[in-house]
């Protein structure tokens, strides 16, 4: 009994002592950082300028009300009413015996797993801001162009050079504590981020020949619409609404860990949505009218960032200055996703293990370092490995294993938890959610999230595994 009591108090003064964010902006920025990264910035424009500009923008924006709200909003107050990370949230909230907590080694991989690609690319933007910036990259041509990306894969020192940097640094943030590294230097990066979106964009929009650009990406258009496939513009804008929020890992749950009660989580959850959106369609308007301006294919898929943008920087006056703006927005955005997951990543140590902060840093740091490395030498020293048929990487298999599978799996889960009796339960969801002030989840919901929402998020999980 006296065990017993010992290993309660000690859970109890866990939860005290739980590090908390000092502000309601620090929350939505760090949460809206988790979800706001390459997906954003890099697929957004190229997804919508494939799939009919404007038309695909409207149907994305529904499903994001309709499926990536409620998710995020069932995932934080997971976060919210636990006071814990992924690692340990299902122990506080499941029914005894049942098995829900499984799920939480599959979500802590997740985070690894994301990781070990996510700081690859977040190192090519580093470093393409640093070729720019310096006058190294070559964008004379489009041939310079193309080889310089290349070239760049095929140098493992540099790749595991740049990844290392964004590790070391992403680490070396997070290890000064949650108010004095995570939320301090987030905020600051955030405003940055935002500050040079709006110069990029207001500096495409006026660009001469950017009116039609903008006439197509924000003028809907059936004819496009019918061009690009009807089903094919849905599939897209359902699947770029699902993905653009990071759910399923339990990313988002630890921001909620880390707050008070004093603000109703569907409405905090709106406010990550807009600030996530918001990012994603002024990506739109950097590249879209540019694009157009300069007789650039809109539709050139991945490619575009790295070869296609750097074209249409050297056409432009003060192309070196506009590059070096760009990459480093681009640094930015996949840096706040880095910082947002690695936060994860640590609270989940520290749960696990009872380590302190800067020691769940340290050998953090080296693992995560370490599991990048097949990423890293996958396109140069690994590249004879093509784990998903011909041409593919080890990157490829990584990205596949959790945008197709943990994601949407994970978020299915979640929001069985939260709307079955056999889980967490409806009621308990909703009085945990709409604690404190500003949007509520309403009664009305409780059919569509038990029945219509899961049936979306299998279709979305199959089409990824179909597709």
């Amino acid at each position: 009994m006296i065990r017993l009591r010992t290993a309660y108090e000690k859970g109890e003064n866990a939860l005290m002592e739980r590090e908390k964010l000092g502000s309601r902006l620090g929350f939505i920025l760090l949460s809206a950082g988790c979800a706001i990264g390459i997906g954003n910035v890099w697929k957004f424009p190229y997804v919508a300028g494939q799939n009919g500009g404007a038309i695909f923008i409207l149907i994305y924006l529904f499903f994001l009300v309709v499926l990536g709200i409620p998710v995020m909003t069932m995932e934080f107050s997971m976060g919210r009413a636990a006071k814990r990370s992924c690692a340990k949230m299902y122990d506080q909230l499941e029914p005894a015996g049942s098995k829900w907590h499984i799920h939480s080694k599959f979500a802590v991989a997740g985070n690894y797993l994301l990781m070990m690609f996510y700081t690859v690319v977040a190192g090519w933007m580093l470093k393409y801001f640093v070729d720019i910036s310096t006058g190294s990259f070559d964008i004379s041509s489009p041939q310079k162009v193309a080889a310089h990306f290349a070239e760049m894969n095929q140098d493992p020192l540099s790749l595991v050079l740049y990844m290392a940097i964004v590790v070391v640094i992403g680490f070396g943030i997070c290890a000064l504590g949650l108010q004095n590294g995570l939320e301090r230097i987030t905020k600051w990066m955030m405003g940055a981020l935002l500050a040079i979106m709006v110069v990029l964009a207001v500096n495409s929009v006026f660009l001469e020949g950017a009116s039609e650009g903008l006439q197509f990406y924000l003028m809907p258009s059936l004819e496009r619409f019918k061009e690009a496939g009807a089903m094919n513009v849905i599939v897209a804008a359902m699947n770029q609404a699902f993905f653009t929020l990071s759910l399923g890992i339990g990313a988002m749950a630890i921001f909620g860990s880390y707050i008070d009660k004093d603000r109703a989580l569907m409405g905090e959850s709106v406010n990550v949505a807009l600030l996530d959106t918001f990012v994603a369609i002024t990506a739109g308007l950097i590249i879209i009218p540019a694009c157009f301006a300069y007789n650039v294919e809109v539709s050139a898929g991945p490619s575009l960032i790295f070869i296609t943008l750097p074209n249409l920087f050297h056409n432009m006056p003060l192309g070196r200055l506009w590059g070096s703006l760009f990459f480093v927005f681009m640094s930015f955005a996949a840096l706040s996703t880095v910082l947002a997951v690695f936060e994860n990543i640590i609270s989940s140590t520290m749960d696990q293990f009872g380590w302190s902060r800067k020691k769940a840093c340290a050998i953090n740091l080296i693992l995560v370092f370490i599991l990048s490395l097949p990423c890293a030498l996958g396109f140069n020293v690994l590249e004879n490995i093509t784990p998903l048929g011909e041409g593919s990487t080890i990157m490829d298999l990584e990205d596949f294993l959790v945008s197709n599978i943990l994601l949407p799996a994970g978020s299915l889960i979640f929001v069985l938890f939260c709307t079955w009796k056999q889980g967490w339960g409806w009621d308990a969801f909703v009085q945990e959610a709409n604690t404190g002030k500003g949007l509520k989840v309403r009664p009305w919901m409780k059919n569509y999230c038990r029945y219509i929402l899961p049936a979306i998020i299998v279709v979305v999980l199959l089409i990824g595994l179909i597709g």
